[in-house]
């Protein structure tokens, strides 16, 4: 929630922002009257400063010096003051190039993505894995062992391989297995646990008793946290005083997986987290940028910088933005060949 501000309250806050970041200084009413043309004199400037700091945009450190902004004067800026900001072409193109030059593997683009993401920063990133936002069912085999040990063998959609021994009530041939397994293959296709659950009333005792191993399955998956982060940049924001505390957030992955978690439950584009939001102490003199990348709300990560809250905010948005699209690209064309994607889907990630 934000107090509205008039036009000329919306400028000196702007330029009180823009100051700040530019040089980490107090912001005069003298100097802003004598180097922009406000139409008004250095009085009115401290008139509105005192309204400003009353709604909280701004503060004063002390009587006689100027305004510096405050977490929501920096929240307005951003949500209501940034503008559209673009990297220049040039830049786009090179790190597009980089990215070309890079062999097809998502291991590599990530940890490409959270070097340039640094570098382009001067802050530090992180970059985790596309993952499934529910896990669907992809199929499973059934293979006979010996005596009435079956081998279960369950595959997700994104790839990932569950196996599992299974004793059965009484022994069954390889035929019968596989009968019932494409059954179930056919029954449970593209389904989520939920969807699992709710199918499986038509089950025979065999199949009822391989859904409830694939349900279990699919729960597990669900409920795994993110593990693997990777990080850049890190050395950028260790030597700065006010960001020393972030690097702990960032090696905690805990930490960093409640925050990822609790930002973008249902938040979609390019997010700004600024001076931890009142949760998260580590990060009260810090901004991250943050967009998930992929398939929203099907199969995605996220790549993000951390930096100063006095960061360079349309830079950073710009580059999060950008690298946030090439990785979705990659995903979309290299990742997902063989995911169910619904239209609406498909023109969210071209976009």
């Amino acid at each position: 929630m934000f107090y509205e501000l008039t036009d000329r309250q919306e400028k000196l806050l702007e330029l009180v922002v823009r100051h700040h970041i530019e040089t980490g200084l107090p912001t005069g009413s003298k100097m802003l009257v004598e180097q922009f043309d406000l139409g008004v004199s250095s009085a009115t400037v401290r008139n509105e400063f005192s309204v400003l700091t009353e709604l909280g945009y701004v503060m004063q450190l002390h009587t006689s010096a100027g305004r510096v902004p405050t977490e929501q004067g920096y929240r307005y800026f951003v949500q209501k003051l940034l503008g559209e900001f673009h990297l220049p072409m040039d830049e786009q193109q090179m790190i597009r190039h980089q990215f070309h030059q890079a062999r097809l593997d998502l291991d590599q683009w990530i940890r490409l993505a959270a070097a340039i993401l640094a570098r382009t920063s001067l802050g530090a990133s992180f970059v985790t894995p596309p993952r499934p936002s529910a896990n669907r069912f992809k199929h499973l085999q059934l293979i006979s062992t010996q005596g009435r040990l079956v081998l279960m063998i369950v595959v997700l959609y994104g790839g990932e391989v569950k196996q599992q021994m299974l004793t059965l009530a009484e022994p069954m041939t390889q035929a019968q297995l596989s009968v019932a397994a494409d059954h179930v293959n056919a029954l449970f296709a593209n389904a989520t646990a939920d969807e699992v659950r709710a199918r499986m009333g038509s089950l025979d005792a065999l199949e009822r008793d391989v859904a409830v191993l694939v349900h279990e399955t699919l729960v597990r998956a669900d409920a795994r946290p993110i593990s693997d982060i990777y990080r850049d940049g890190l050395i950028n924001i260790v030597e700065d005083a006010s960001t020393r505390q972030a690097v702990r957030f960032l090696e905690e992955r805990t930490l960093l997986a409640t925050m990822l978690s609790e930002t973008q439950t249902e938040e979609r584009g390019v997010q700004v987290v600024i001076g931890g939001e009142g949760r998260w102490e580590e990060l009260k003199d810090c901004s991250i940028i943050l967009s998930r990348y992929g398939v929203v709300d099907e199969f995605s990560g996220t790549v993000a910088v951390i930096g100063p809250t006095r960061m360079s905010y349309g830079r950073n948005v710009a580059a999060v933005r950008y690298v946030a699209n090439l990785m979705s690209g990659f995903v979309y064309e290299y990742y997902l060949e063989e995911l169910p994607i619904t239209t609406m889907q498909e023109n969210e990630v071209r976009e």
